[in-house]
């Protein structure tokens, strides 16, 4: 890969604006106080055209679950957002988030001013409490998000405005590839291709050697494009250390959760090692966890979901403290 494409890339996942919150907003828009009126959620099952393997399961057949949530202001203004549940990427399932809704976060969310982004989140927290991180913080996003959705169209801002940010001219996406067999990868880049992709994600994990062909293929097909390594977790350390090295011969980026969540220690090897960006997903949930993480020395960077950080006013913090870390994150999810 040339340099001009990976710096495009980066850039186009980075952004340059400095975070500056959106106190005074939130202040104007409290002179004419509005409440939360009413919230609905609705379960649906997207129907899907690949194969991706966290939809799999016994009970999910080929489709993609998620609820949509939408939040109605005493004004007649309405937000929406979405919860997309996975349980064999985390641990929230769509028939539980349907529960937390009805029975804990609607009840408490429901009267409050939707401009109230702390205090609805304190009180979310409250309901259902943190572990060792945030709880149920898939299912907290679909409504932050939406009530993301309401500000905005009271305010007339779209969501960057809304944190001070600009938005960019172009912004560049990957493909993701998640083939069973080395024959399906060329099938699936032109799939991409098809649709304007030039830069791929690969899941990786647990056989090096089928990744580092992976690796190879790709990169052959795509010699311009960035390639983004996703391990889910997937390797134990020895293994990930033993083929870091060899990912990043073939042409891989960044390695992306090579290990499970709680191995920081494996964390801090695989980033001294030095043979790729370490750039976690999974295990960062709230702004602390980051904290924590970059003090320990285990990351390069994060793949920025704000889904899997309980929404947005986690997912902005967590990127301030990146930019003043001088970390990388790239959008995700």
């Amino acid at each position: 890969m040339n340099s001009l494409t990976r710096r495009s890339f980066l850039k186009g996942a980075m952004g340059a604006v400095a975070m500056v919150g959106f106190d005074s907003i939130v202040q104007a828009a409290q002179v004419t106080p509005v409440t939360i009126e009413r919230i609905e959620i609705f379960p649906v099952k997207y129907p899907t055209v690949m194969r991706f393997k966290f939809f799999e399961g016994p009970t999910s057949g080929t489709g993609r679950a998620a609820i949509l949530i939408k939040v109605t202001a005493d004004d007649g203004t309405v937000g929406w957002g979405e919860s997309v549940p996975v349980p064999r990427w985390s641990y929230e399932t769509f028939e539980g988030a349907i529960s937390t809704f009805e029975n804990y976060l609607i009840p408490i969310v429901t009267g409050m001013n939707p401009f109230d982004l702390k205090g609805i989140h304190e009180a979310m927290n409250r309901e259902i409490a943190n572990s060792f991180s945030t709880g149920a913080p898939i299912t907290k996003a679909g409504l932050d998000i939406a009530l993301h959705d309401l500000i905005g169209k009271i305010t007339g801002r779209n969501v960057a405005e809304l944190w001070g940010r600009s938005l960019p001219d172009d912004l560049v996406l990957s493909w993701t590839l998640n083939p069973k067999t080395l024959d399906e990868v060329e099938p699936l880049i032109e799939k991409g291709r098809e649709r304007g992709f030039e830069n791929f994600n690969i899941k990786v994990a647990p056989d090096p050697e089928f990744d580092i062909e992976m690796c190879k293929i790709v990169k052959r097909l795509a010699p311009d494009g960035f390639l983004w390594g996703d391990a889910n977790g997937g390797y134990d350390l020895s293994t990930a250390l033993s083929v870091a090295p060899k990912l990043a011969d073939a042409g891989m980026e960044v390695f992306e959760q090579p290990l499970k969540a709680n191995q920081l220690t494996g964390y801090q090897e695989l980033k001294r090692q030095g043979a790729l960006p370490i750039i976690m997903d999974e295990g960062v949930i709230s702004p602390s966890d980051l904290l924590e993480f970059v003090k320990l020395g285990c990351c390069d960077g994060v793949a920025m979901k704000p889904a899997r950080c309980g929404g947005l006013v986690s997912s902005v913090q967590q990127i301030e403290i990146m930019e003043n870390s001088g970390l990388t994150f790239l959008g995700s999810g």
